[in-house]
C-alpha cells in the first residue's frame, strides 16, 4: 500500500489524526485514518515478594475503572527517553522507585489505526515513596496483587487493558 497524500484532520497536544489517500496493490484507491501518538513506557512493577504493583483509574472514552500496569508518555517532551519515562512514570503513579528497570520488549497498542507503540519495562527494587499525579490522575488508586489475583482480574474484567495483558504476556516469556 502506498500513500498518496495526507490531510491532517484534527490536532492536539497528545495526538494528530490523519486521513490518508492510499493505492492497493490491485492499483484501487481509497482512504486510510491513522491516529499518531507518540510512544509510551508500560512498567511491571514487582515487589521482592512477587506481587505485582497495579494502579486503578477512569478511563472516560470507556466509561469505566479499570487495573492496569502503570503506564504514560511525556508529550510535552520530544523524543522523550522512554526508560527515563518508565521510571518517572511508576513514582509519578504509584510513589515507587526502582533499583532496577530491564526493557522486556516493544510492543504496537493498536497497529490497525495506530503507530502508537509502547517499551515495557519491568521494575525491581521497589523503594516507597511519595505519589506525584497529574490532574488527570487525581482519582486514581493503587495495590499490589499477586500474580493468581491479576489473572483472575482479567477473567472478571476488572483489567481489559489489551497493553498490560500483552505486557504480562511478554514477562512470562522472559521468565
Amino acid at each position: 500500500m502506498n500513500k498518496l497524500s495526507r490531510k491532517t484532520v484534527y490536532k492536539n497536544r497528545w495526538m494528530q489524526v490523519h486521513e490518508d489517500a492510499v493505492r492497493f496493490p490491485d492499483g484501487s484507491e481509497g482512504i486510510y485514518g491513522l491516529v499518531d501518538k507518540p510512544d509510551f513506557a508500560l512498567i511491571i512493577p514487582r515487589h521482592d515478594d512477587g506481587r505485582f504493583q497495579l494502579v486503578e483509574q477512569y478511563r472516560y472514552p470507556v466509561g469505566g475503572r479499570y487495573w492496569e500496569f502503570p503506564q504514560g508518555s511525556w508529550e510535552g517532551v520530544q523524543n522523550a527517553d522512554l526508560e527515563q519515562v518508565a521510571l518517572g512514570e511508576l513514582e509519578e503513579e504509584t510513589g515507587f522507585k526502582a533499583k532496577s528497570l530491564t526493557k522486556l520488549g516493544h510492543l504496537f497498542e493498536a497497529y490497525g489505526y495506530s503507530n502508537q507503540g509502547f517499551d515495557v519495562f519491568l521494575a525491581e527494587g521497589l523503594t516507597p515513596g511519595e505519589v506525584n499525579r497529574e490532574n488527570t490522575e487525581q482519582d486514581m488508586a493503587t495495590a499490589a496483587f499477586t500474580r493468581a489475583e491479576i489473572t483472575d482480574l482479567i477473567r472478571s474484567g476488572d483489567i481489559k487493558d489489551a497493553p498490560t495483558v500483552a505486557a504480562l504476556g511478554l514477562l512470562s516469556m522472559s521468565e
